[in-house]
């Protein structure tokens, strides 16, 4: 069990983020300021630290000259990201912005701790967590990419990011939502000379329309009603290291002729401001749509296209790798069963049959799901097909109906502008985003259907109903 030191002044904020640890079988310490960890504590004996910025008395980035050999991950608000890329200039091993997702903390806090662990043993340095159960004959590459994979596709990937990782060329990322396109930018940073520098991770498809410009070039006090203070953009936060955009097919072209300047001059513009500034950002990009096709279409930039398609990375689909989904299916199954205290934990002999032949269409998320689903729900060590709740010929069946469905209603023999009182949650939901899209924004679907806009985003790629945009969207 990994013993971890929260450090964070308000007790609220500390109290939940210790049961959320504990809650996933961490072992949780807790102190109020700097001076409180460095008297109460060896802090050599944690896996990881976890600080605010601002601590009365020191700052949390005191804690990584204290702590030389142990992570600190520190958590700040947006409004001081500056100071968190400078506490990442400073040693610290990541930073996440309050307030924080409880999912991103978590998967977060895995990742320091497995890298730091691997860290450890490369270097013969004894852990003071168990050390990770591989579960599989991991390679060289697997190791040193952060990426499970044995497949000839793979390591024919693995060999293009050794390639590509040291230079400044922009790479695009292709690949199935679900697959991990964020564990390759990760890999060509981490593997480059700036991996001591920040990677910024943003998903487009997350933000708002009417703030991405914003969130990605920054602001000037009084840009626009509600900006009572200047604000750091994320690309200029990325300075000197790299800066990932996931689902960049969602970028709005207002936003796209932004970003096309910063490949071209390597300088940002904050909105609001008449002053340009140069920056020194590695591009990576990733997405599941055709951007070539849209580019014709005319829902891309075709300029920028070609400006990001310098490098293009391929990502296989989990059903395209072979013997791969067994090898992620251990090493996911290890790290939950670590996690939960039941390391014990195995597939029967039916469940990693049924694991091989399933098309796992969600890919690696969808599998890690099921996994930790069965996990929970396991009376035994041993998980079953049933806990798995993976049927692969009914899979196929939806999946083929739901095709037929939005074939039918895309037909222009379909007359019938409402829906039939007996279709689906998810029929209705096809039907309104097709009728309605040609006049309607985003964010306009999304109320009228009264969700949010990233849920939408989320059953647009599930259902496969392409979003229509205009210079105006």
């Amino acid at each position: 069990m990994s013993h971890i030191l929260v450090v964070e002044d308000e007790p609220i904020i500390r109290t939940a983020l210790r049961r959320l640890l504990e809650r996933h079988q961490y072992q949780v310490s807790e102190a109020g300021a700097v001076h409180e960890a460095v008297e109460n504590h060896n802090l050599d004996d944690f896996a990881l630290i976890i600080s605010d910025l601002r601590l009365p008395g020191e700052p949390g980035t005191e804690l990584i000259r204290r702590a030389p050999n142990t992570p600190v991950l520190i958590m700040t608000s947006y409004a001081s990201l500056r100071s968190a890329v400078d506490s990442m200039k400073l040693g610290a091993v990541d930073y996440i912005a309050k307030p924080f997702d409880h999912e991103e903390m978590l998967q977060a806090v895995a990742r320091i701790i497995e890298a730091s662990q691997q860290s450890r043993a490369a270097a013969g340095v004894a852990d003071p967590a168990p050390a990770a159960d591989t579960a599989s004959d991991n390679t060289d590459d697997t190791q040193s990419m952060g990426i499970i994979g044995a497949s000839p596709a793979m390591l024919t990937l693995f060999k293009r990011i050794r390639k590509v990782a040291p230079t400044m060329s922009t790479v695009l990322i292709q690949g199935e939502s679900g697959t991990g396109k964020e564990l390759v930018a990760r890999a060509l940073h981490e593997n480059s000379p700036r991996a001591r520098a920040p990677m910024i991770s943003v998903n487009c498809a997350a933000i708002p329309e009417t703030l991405i410009e914003s969130e990605l070039f920054g602001h000037e006090k009084g840009a626009f009603t509600g900006a009572v203070a200047g604000r750091t953009g994320l690309v200029e936060a990325a300075d000197g290291g790299t800066l990932f955009l996931d689902e960049i097919g969602e970028l709005p072209l207002e936003a796209q002729a932004r970003l096309l300047r910063v490949l071209q001059e390597s300088e940002i513009r904050r909105v609001g401001s008449v002053q340009s500034q140069k920056v020194d950002v590695r591009l990576v990009a990733a997405t599941h749509r055709d951007l070539k096709t849209l580019a014709r279409q005319g829902l891309f930039r075709e300029d920028l296209y070609y400006r990001l398609n310098v490098i293009e990375l391929r990502l296989p689909p989990l059903r395209e790798r072979g013997d791969d989904v067994m090898l992620i299916a251990e090493a996911l199954l290890a790290r939950i069963g670590r996690n939960m205290g039941t390391p014990a934990l195995h597939f029967s002999k039916e469940a990693t049959n049924s694991i091989r032949h399933y098309q796992w269409p969600g890919n690696v998320r969808e599998l890690e799901n099921a996994i930790e689903r069965a996990a929970i729900l396991c009376d035994e060590d041993e998980i079953s097909t049933d806990l798995l709740g993976i049927e692969p010929d009914l899979e196929q069946e939806r999946t083929s109906q739901a095709t037929s469905a939005l074939e039918s209603m895309r037909s222009p023999s379909s007359q019938s502008t409402e829906p039939a009182e007996d279709l689906s949650l998810e029929d209705y939901f096809q039907h309104f985003v097709l009728e309605h899209q040609e006049h309607m924004t985003e964010t306009e679907l999304a109320n009228k259907l009264g969700i949010s806009r990233k849920c939408l985003w989320e059953r647009r790629q599930r259902l496969g109903i392409p979003r229509k945009k205009t210079a105006n969207s």
